[in-house]
């Protein structure tokens, strides 16, 4: 009986089957945390080029415009929708005009009180990326994975030089 046993033992010792399945069972949380890790940076990384360059093209458009204030309202929309008329689906969700501050500076540098002014800047304010994953349910914690989205484009105004 009792080498029997011994007998049994060593043949389940030897024995491999089942050993890849605890390996899958280790591995695989690992893998899925990555992947998804990957697709929340993609998300960022998205989101935050779509903003920068919607700012661009809305500093060149103000940077091209006459100073009357009245282009401002189209150059946030040219952030939100992607077109002046402000038509359509915003190109990045939860963005409003109220994210977007236009700020024209002087020579000097200080905030243009009237004039000509010599820069143009956009500036993304108060708007964070909104993670797929609810980090603080999962750690019962109050960590997020929301993270500020704050692109700024400055452009010279081309206006401010004399006609030939």
């Amino acid at each position: 009986m009792h080498r029997d046993l011994v007998r049994k033992a060593r043949s389940f010792k030897r024995d491999d089957s089942g050993v890849q399945l605890v390996e899958l069972a280790i591995v695989i949380p690992v893998v899925v945390v990555l992947f998804a890790a990957v697709a929340e940076f993609g998300r960022y990384f998205y989101e935050y080029a779509t903003l920068a360059k919607g700012s661009r093209v809305a500093v060149r458009y103000l940077a091209t415009a006459r100073t009357n204030g009245l282009d401002d309202a189209a150059a946030k929309n040219l952030v939100i929708y992607g077109n002046l008329a402000g038509t359509g689906n915003p190109i990045v969700s939860g963005l409003a005009p109220a994210n977007i501050e236009i700020t024209r500076r002087d020579a000097s540098g200080g905030l243009l009180t009237g004039g000509v002014p010599n820069t143009v800047t956009i500036r993304i304010i108060n708007f964070q990326h909104q993670s797929l994953f609810n980090l603080a349910a999962l750690t019962q914690t109050s960590a997020t994975l929301n993270i500020d989205i704050k692109p700024s484009v400055t452009m010279r105004y081309l206006l401010t030089q004399p006609p030939i």
